[in-house]
C-alpha cells in the first residue's frame, strides 16, 4: 500500500493501513453486544469480521467503555499484539486487560508518542479529556505522511485540538467527531412524551454545536461524524432505537452529516459505513458494497424492518445476557447495603457534595424498597426504605444490580444498559453522584478533586447580555470546559456546551445541575487618572 487509508468498523471503531502498519482503533465488533447485551452496532457490522481485519499490528483503545474496549475480540487476538491505552488515574483498564489474559498493555501519558513501525515521523499519541471526572481520550495518528484525530468520546478543547495541529504539523487529514452521546436521561426518566423530547433536543442540539464550533476553527481536510447510534435489540429497550420516532437522543451519523453540511458548507464531510473506506492523500472514499440494499434515510418502517431482523440474529446474544445475570441468591439486600456503604469510606470531598438519599426500588426475588443515604459525611442505607424524601428513584429488575454487587459488571455499566426507570426531585442533576458510582475507585476520586482545588475561579471573560457587559470565570465550574470556547447565552442563561450545565447571569447558580456557582459580575471599566 503507498499510501494511508482509513476503514471504518462502525460506531467509533476505525482501521488504519499503511505502509509497514496496519491497526485498530476502538474496535467494537464481538456478536455480543454491550452494557449487559443492551448497545449493539447500528448498523450490524458483523459482516467484518475476518482473520484479514484483524491482522493488524496493534490495538489502540481510547477508554473502558465496553463498546469501545471489545474484550471478546481483544482477547482472541495474538498474544504478541501490543494494546495501547491512555494513562488515567484508575487502572480498570489495565486490570480488565489482565483479566483476559493481554500482558503487553502499552499505558501511554497525553501527549506522549507510541512509534508506528520504523520512520520516526510514524506515531500516535492520546489526549485526554482536561477534567478526569470523565476517562474519555481522542486519538491521534500520524502516518505515511498523514493525520487522523479520532476523538471517540472525548470532549477535547479547542486548545488541545490547536495543539494536535502543532504535533502533526498542519491541518488533520481526517477528524473523526463523535455527535450522538452515550445519555440515559432523558430517555430512561419519568417525564411525559412531550417534556422527553424537549430536553433531547436540547442535548442533541448541544452536542451537534459543540461540535461545529470546533470545526469552524479547526477545518480539517475532511471530517466524519460516528459514534452513533447504538442500537437496542432486546424487546425491553427495543424502541428506544433511533429513527423510530424523531426527536430522539441518538441521532445516526446521517443525521448529523446533515446538521453538518448546513452549518458549514465549506467543510468537506462524509458519512461512512462500517467497510466504507477513504485513501488520506486524495480523500477518495471507497463503498463496501455490502450496504448496496441499505440507507440511513430510510423511513421508520424500513428502520424497523431492519432493526427486527437484526435482533432475531443477535437473540441468542441477548439471551446469553440474561443468563449470565440470573436471579439473585439469598442475602441480596444485605450485600446491597454492604456494597453501597462501602462507598462511602472512597471520598469525603464527594459525599460532601452529594448529600442526598437515592432510592431503589428493587424487583424480583430479595428486592424491596432501599433508601441510600449518601453525604454529607457517610453512607448509610435503610433497607426497610420508602419513607420520606427521596432526590433519586432508580427502578429496576434486581438480576442487574446484583451484577453489580457481585463484581460481574460495574455502576457505569449498568446506568448506560439503560435497564432502569428514574426520576429526581428536583430534578437537578449531579456529578458527583454518577462520578461516585461510575468510578468507585478513590484514586479516580482524588484525581478530581485535586483538579477542581487547583482551578482558578477568579479568571474571567467579558461578555454582552442584554447592552450590559459581564465577567463571568473563563472555566466552567463543572467541568473546566473554556466557556469562550463552549459558552452559549441565550435569555439571561449560560449553558456550557460541554455537559449542557446552566448558569443564571444574574445570581451566577446552576440551574439544572449539583454545581458550584459560576463567578458573575460587571465589567466596570477603569479610567486613568
Amino acid at each position: 500500500m503507498s499510501e494511508a487509508r482509513v476503514t471504518a468498523l462502525g460506531h467509533a471503531g476505525l482501521r488504519v493501513d499503511a505502509p509497514g502498519v496496519r491497526l485498530l482503533a476502538d474496535p467494537w465488533l464481538s456478536p455480543g453486544g454491550a452494557f449487559l447485551g443492551a448497545w449493539f452496532p447500528f448498523p450490524d457490522n458483523s459482516h467484518l469480521l475476518t482473520p484479514d481485519l484483524l491482522d493488524v499490528d496493534l490495538v489502540v483503545v481510547s477508554h473502558e467503555h465496553l463498546d469501545h474496549l471489545d474484550l471478546d475480540l481483544i482477547a482472541g487476538l495474538p498474544a504478541q499484539i501490543p494494546v495501547v491505552i491512555p494513562r488515567y488515574p484508575s487502572t480498570i483498564m489495565q486490570r480488565r486487560l489482565r483479566a483476559i489474559g493481554r500482558t503487553r498493555a502499552v499505558v501511554l501519558d497525553a501527549w506522549q508518542r507510541y512509534p508506528l513501525g520504523d520512520d520516526p515521523d510514524d506515531w500516535l499519541t492520546v489526549i485526554p479529556e482536561q477534567c478526569p471526572m470523565s476517562h474519555d481520550a481522542a486519538v491521534l495518528i500520524k502516518v505515511a505522511g498523514r493525520s487522523v484525530l479520532h476523538t471517540n468520546d472525548a470532549r477535547i478543547s479547542l486548545a488541545q485540538t490547536r495543539r494536535a495541529m502543532a504535533e502533526v504539523g498542519g491541518e488533520f487529514d481526517l477528524m473523526g467527531v463523535q455527535m450522538s452521546g452515550a445519555s440515559w436521561h432523558p430517555v430512561r426518566y419519568e417525564y411525559d412524551e412531550a417534556e422527553r423530547e424537549r430536553i433531547s433536543t436540547i442535548k442533541r442540539i448541544g452536542k451537534f454545536k459543540a461540535v461545529t464550533r470546533l470545526l469552524r476553527s479547526i477545518q480539517p481536510r475532511l471530517v466524519m461524524p460516528y459514534a452513533g447510534p447504538p442500537c437496542f435489540l432486546d424487546d425491553d429497550l427495543f424502541e428506544l432505537n433511533s429513527g423510530l420516532r424523531p426527536g430522539g437522543i441518538f441521532p445516526d451519523q446521517g443525521e448529523a452529516l446533515a446538521w453538518l453540511a448546513e452549518r458549514l458548507p465549506q467543510q468537506p464531510g462524509v458519512c461512512l459505513l462500517p467497510g466504507d473506506a477513504v485513501g488520506l492523500g486524495d480523500l477518495e472514499v471507497f463503498r463496501d458494497p455490502h450496504w448496496q440494499e441499505f440507507s440511513l434515510e430510510a423511513g421508520v418502517r424500513e428502520r424497523r424492518r431492519y432493526l427486527e431482523a437484526y435482533a432475531a440474529r443477535r437473540r441468542p446474544a441477548i439471551e446469553a445476557a440474561w443468563a449470565a445475570n440470573p436471579l439473585p441468591a439469598a442475602g441480596f439486600a444485605e450485600r446491597f447495603k454492604a456494597h453501597f456503604e462501602s462507598l462511602g469510606t472512597l471520598s469525603e470531598y464527594f459525599l460532601a457534595r452529594i448529600g442526598m438519599t437515592v432510592r431503589f426500588e428493587v424487583s424480583g426475588p430479595g428486592g424491596g424498597v432501599w433508601d441510600a443515604h449518601i453525604g454529607p459525611d457517610r453512607v448509610w442505607v435503610e433497607l426497610d426504605g420508602g419513607e420520606g424524601h427521596a432526590d433519586y428513584r432508580l427502578v429496576l429488575d434486581g438480576r442487574w444490580l446484583d451484577g453489580v454487587i457481585s463484581g460481574r459488571t460495574r455502576w457505569e455499566e449498568l446506568l448506560l444498559s439503560l435497564r432502569f426507570t428514574a426520576r429526581r426531585q428536583p430534578d437537578r442533576y449531579n456529578d458527583y453522584l454518577v462520578g461516585l458510582l461510575k468510578h468507585a475507585d478513590r484514586a479516580a476520586l482524588r484525581a478530581v478533586e485535586r483538579f477542581e482545588d487547583a482551578r482558578d475561579p477568579e479568571e474571567t471573560i467579558e461578555i454582552t447580555v442584554g447592552g450590559e457587559q459581564l465577567q463571568v470565570g473563563r472555566f466552567c465550574p463543572h467541568a473546566g470546559e473554556d466557556l469562550a470556547e463552549t459558552g452559549v447565552v441565550v435569555n439571561g442563561v449560560l449553558r456550557c456546551l460541554g455537559h449542557n450545565f446552566e448558569f443564571d447571569l444574574t445570581t451566577g447558580s446552576c440551574l439544572n445541575a449539583r454545581c458550584e456557582p459560576l463567578v458573575v459580575r460587571p465589567a466596570y471599566i477603569s479610567e486613568a487618572v
